[in-house]
């Protein structure tokens, strides 16, 4: 945080002609003169709530005002979002988010942005439920009260956070954290403020709560609660699903770096155990991410090169070479040949011409070389219900990975390795990735696994969720017999 940062005051305001001067007006007095900007959002209100705004930006005992008017009401989450770009493009450190009806107390504005000015924090939350009598006292209705420990208790539980509450409309940010985060692909409704905590916690920023009183007074309220507690519950299980794996929401970032695969005899650890007690080898890891897998082979004493499109930062420390190439014009020319083993760990399903990928593999092979390649398996039974029911859709990563340009059964694969010059050396299949459900090792995950495997061994092609191939060049042995 800069030494004097721009704390700017961001009011949302619809319909509030009533409350607005007044809530205004208790902005404490020997605060305003650190206020770079108060910006007045009326979102195409019905009364005078504009007119009201600007009588006060031109008082002379006011902090230099913006009001900006909506033509078109864009909601509560949409008025938030523009107004945070305004803020972003304007110059903003730190942005207080207050509601012009006067249910959040703007005289504690300076407890609000203290640990963002001293840098302790990217969010602060004013809550009312860090005690919880308080909040009562205030006057929450009790149906109110009693839903919103309900959802804060779940949203916890999902997100493996310990904040008092998550439905405050007190809100304050460091803009840096907010450009971090993708706010234009957030709700333009009231589970905004929902979401864009999900996002926060997700990028690993750090919010601080504070006490704050509660006021309900004769403000109109214009959440429809059943259908706020129905979107906060889909946005907290659809941000949980794409921790997993699922969806493809847009509001919920994915990110770049494929992670080492643990466990679960997945194709990262089947592949690393292929390779486990060889001599040194020379070993092409393509598609190689962070090179958190090529780090392992390295342990294991071999020389390996990486290629990938993108170079994650600390790839190079975990390569001995680096290669930054898109595999889809080939594999570079730089990274020489005679390697003693390649490894396409799911890769050639995000190639659009895989014949020429498996093809270009056999040139850098040397004579007698292994290729160690692992794909999803398009026959598994999830892809399968998903078409059967008339839900097929793509996933942030896994079989129907969004990423994906090709999809294989078994016998695709087998054909495809064999019209390209392999014979198949070695084939095996991984089951469900349950390490990405649940972390814990309890009595129901390890039944799991245990009923997962053996279906995997009755029957691979609709069971397994990747196939692993060790494949070597075929080379037919000639015998010639010469007659007298």
């Amino acid at each position: 945080m800069v030494d004097t940062p721009r704390i700017g005051i961001m009011v949302v305001a619809y319909n509030a002609a009533s409350t607005l001067s007044a809530t205004l007006d208790r902005i404490p007095e020997d605060f305003r003169h650190k206020i770079a900007e108060v910006m007045v959002l009326d979102d195409a209100s019905d009364d005078d709530t504009f007119s009201f705004g600007q009588s006060w930006a031109e008082r002379a005992d006011t902090p230099r005002t913006m009001v900006v008017r909506h033509t078109k009401n864009l909601g509560y989450g949409g008025n938030q979002k523009a107004g945070y770009a305004m803020a972003m493009e304007r110059g903003w450190d730190i942005a207080v988010l207050l509601h012009a009806d006067g249910q959040y107390a703007p005289e504690l504005l300076p407890q609000m942005v203290a640990p963002l000015v001293a840098g302790e924090a990217d969010a602060v939350f004013g809550s009312r439920m860090m005690n919880k009598q308080d909040a009562l006292r205030g006057g929450m209705p009790f149906y109110k009260w009693v839903g919103n420990q309900l959802l804060t208790r779940f949203e916890n539980r999902m997100l493996g956070t310990r904040l008092t509450e998550f439905h405050s409309g007190y809100r304050a940010y460091r803009l840096d954290a907010l450009r971090e985060i993708p706010l234009r692909y957030d709700s333009d409704d009231f589970d905004f403020d929902t979401q864009i905590i999900i996002q926060l916690v997700n990028a690993e920023k750090k919010i601080v709560e504070i006490p704050i009183p509660t006021y309900y007074g004769d403000e109109i309220c214009y959440v429809d609660g059943v259908r706020y507690a129905k979107d906060i519950v889909k946005d907290v299980v659809e941000s949980r699903l794409a921790r997993m794996g699922f969806g493809t929401s847009d509001w919920m970032p994915t990110p770049e770096e494929y992670g080492f695969k643990e466990g679960d005899g997945s194709s990262h650890s089947v592949i690393l155990e292929m390779l486990r007690n060889r001599p040194s080898a020379k070993v092409l890891d393509l598609g190689c991410s962070g090179g958190l897998l090529s780090e392992r082979i390295r342990a294991e004493g071999h020389y390996v090169t990486g290629v990938d499109y993108l170079e994650i930062p600390g790839v190079r420390a975990r390569t001995d070479d680096f290669f930054q190439a898109d595999l889809a014009n080939g594999i570079p020319i730089g990274v020489g040949t005679g390697y003693d083993a390649v490894i396409a760990g799911d890769v050639i399903e995000h190639l659009p011409r895989p014949k020429e990928t498996l093809a270009e593999i056999l040139r850098v092979l040397r004579p007698g070389g292994e290729l160690l390649l692992s794909v999803p398996n398009f026959g598994h039974w999830y892809p399968r219900a998903r078409v059967v029911l008339g839900l097929f859709g793509y996933d942030r990563r896994g079989i129907l990975d969004q990423t994906h340009l090709r999809f294989f059964s078994r016998a695709s694969l087998l054909r495809l390795v064999r019209r390209c010059g392999f014979d198949v050396v070695e084939q095996t299949c991984t089951g469900l990735p349950l390490g990405v459900v649940s972390e814990s090792e309890s009595r129901k995950v390890r039944a799991l696994r245990g009923i997962d495997a053996w279906l995997v061994r009755r029957r691979p092609t609709l069971f397994g969720y990747q196939f692993i191939l060790r494949l070597t060049p075929h080379a037919e042995d000639v015998l010639v017999v010469e007659g007298n």
